[in-house]
Order: C-alpha cells, then sequence, then structure tokens
C-alpha cells in the first residue's frame, strides 16, 4: 500500500474519530421517548428524531431519510477530502516523503552529536571516579 494512500486513509480515520469523540463527549444528547410503535430517540443538539422498535430483545434504531442524507454527505465530505490528499501526494506538492537513506552530511551531523555526547558523558564518569578516589575533606565515607 503507498504512503499516500496509508495518509489518507489515517487522515480519514482521524476526522471520523474527533467526530465520533465529539458526539460520546456529550452527555444527555439523547432522550428516548416511549411511543406506540416503540420508542422515539431525540437529538436534543440537531433536533433529529429517530424510530426505535425492539426486535428480539435489542433496540433497533432506523435512521430516518434526513439523517441518512446527512450521514451520506458527511462521507461523501470525507471521499473528497481524501482524493485531494491523494492529489496532493500525487502531484509532488503534499508532504516531502522521507528519504531511505540519509545524505552524508546529516550522517556526519549525527555522528558530531553523538561524539559531543559520548565525550560529555564519559568525562562525567571519569569525574565521579576521580571523586570516589580522592574524596573531598569533610565528607563521609562510604562505610
Amino acid at each position: 500500500m503507498k504512503s499516500t494512500t496509508l495518509l489518507a486513509i489515517v487522515a480519514a480515520s482521524l476526522l471520523a474519530s474527533a467526530a465520533l469523540a465529539q458526539e460520546v463527549s456529550e452527555t444527555g444528547r439523547f432522550q428516548m421517548e416511549k411511543s406506540e410503535d416503540g420508542f422515539v430517540r431525540l437529538d436534543t443538539r440537531t433536533g433529529a428524531m429517530t424510530l426505535c422498535r425492539e426486535k428480539d430483545g435489542a433496540l433497533v434504531c432506523l435512521m430516518a431519510a434526513d439523517e441518512r442524507a446527512a450521514y451520506e454527505e458527511d462521507l461523501a465530505l470525507l471521499e473528497k477530502r481524501v482524493q485531494a490528499l491523494e492529489q496532493l501526494s500525487q502531484t509532488g506538492s503534499g508532504l516531502a516523503a522521507p528519504s531511505a537513506t540519509p545524505s552524508d552530511e546529516e550522517v556526519e551531523r549525527s555522528i558530531g552529536i553523538m561524539e559531543r555526547f559520548m565525550r560529555s558523558f564519559f568525562g562525567l564518569v571519569e569525574e565521579f571516579k576521580q571523586n570516589e578516589e580522592n574524596p573531598a575533606p569533610g565528607v563521609p565515607q562510604k562505610t
């Protein structure tokens, strides 16, 4: 699977999960009311109502036509965004893919950083060894 396709899928997943998290975090958003045929679920944020019926011991709610249309609209919007991300990555104006191997400059810079780190670290180790061998006056000895 191409990294661009994976990037688009991840972006769509994040958008969908953010929307779901927002809905879950809204406590008291839905109210259930008894009706003649079962229950009516009221979305207190949007005012949308859904008819729910008990079937085989489970409550089954069917999307109303307007809810279905809103769902389809959101899905179409997400598909357009995924396509736009894929086009950006294919044209090269999107995120730059990391190079498989670092350049010589990057390798030299990394080695220099590690060398400075190691010299500092071993310098501290030597300092601790010297302090153990020659403790400062007035410092209690180990027992």
